[in-house]
């Protein structure tokens, strides 16, 4: 080659994808089917048959959804709980989710919605995801407070009930469930998103999805490993007394004065 030779070189930029990743919170829950019982503090009885949150279940398959629409992605389960608990995390983990994380300590019996909420974040904190996914509310608890309350604490907008959810680039849009028919909303991520049945049926777990699911990383840590100390609870249940039984309706015949007596007993339960 001499040296008033011209070499000519081609640069290929290689631009690595962006990876998704997503979080979804689960939480095991006494089985609805079941008998439910009360402590003497109060508290749902957890010793019996205990199940992954049904609501859960569909937030699992949203995120599942998302990520084989994406072209790289990544589910991540966080669940606060027991030990006994990384059975609904195995579960999770099973119908596909890549790894998960298990908060666990004692300190946390009987935690209230705003300390959960509190060490749920403190854990999606330590993920960076671009998407966490939560079921509208906890089958148990039934609040439907922790997932805006997680939305608040990382200063993710969010968008509740969604029965459908697509994500393209940096931009979530969902179709969120109201009582005729459907609103569009859409955010920038990182965002919130709580789903509703709408979103599809919950897989089943393959065999090979259960096997697969004995060796999928599940990272334990407390409180002291997401520097959380638990305050003094926001909320505390006083008394549960029985629901008052319905009465039995009056029942007025039309004898030419119905519509007076319609009206006055209207006025006397001040519905007028």
């Amino acid at each position: 080659m001499t040296p008033s030779a011209i070499i000519k070189l081609r640069f290929i930029a290689f631009t690595e994808k962006a990876r998704l990743k997503i979080v979804v919170t689960v939480k095991q829950i006494p089985d609805p089917n079941a008998t439910l019982k009360l402590t003497s503090d109060n508290r749902l009885a957890r010793d019996g048959e205990v199940v992954l949150d049904p609501g859960d279940e569909y937030g699992v398959e949203a995120a599942l959804r998302i990520k084989e629409a994406a072209d790289e992605a990544e589910v991540v389960l966080v669940s606060m709980g027991p030990a006994k608990a990384a059975d609904a995390i195995r579960k999770g983990l099973s119908m596909g989710a890549d790894r998960a994380i298990h908060i666990s300590d004692d300190g946390l019996a009987g935690a209230d919605a705003l300390t959960t909420a509190q060490v749920l974040t403190a854990a999606i904190k330590g993920e960076s995801p671009d998407l966490v996914v939560c079921g509208c509310e906890s089958t148990d608890g039934s609040t439907g407070m922790v997932p805006p309350m997680i939305a608040e604490l990382l200063g993710f907008p969010q968008l509740t009930f969604a029965k459908q959810v697509e994500v393209s680039g940096s931009k979530v849009t969902i179709q969120r469930q109201t009582d005729v028919g459907y609103d569009v909303v859409e955010a920038d991520t990182p965002a919130l998103i709580t789903v509703t049945a709408g979103v599809g049926e919950p897989r089943y777990a393959s065999l090979k999805g259960i096997m697969a699911a004995r060796s999928k990383e599940v990272k334990k840590v407390g409180l002291g490993d997401l520097g959380v100390t638990r305050g003094k609870p926001a909320e505390e249940v006083l008394e549960v007394v029985e629901a008052e039984k319905r009465q039995a309706g009056e029942v007025i015949e039309d004898d030419g004065n119905a519509v007076e007596k319609i009206v006055a007993l209207l006025a006397k339960v001040k519905a007028v």
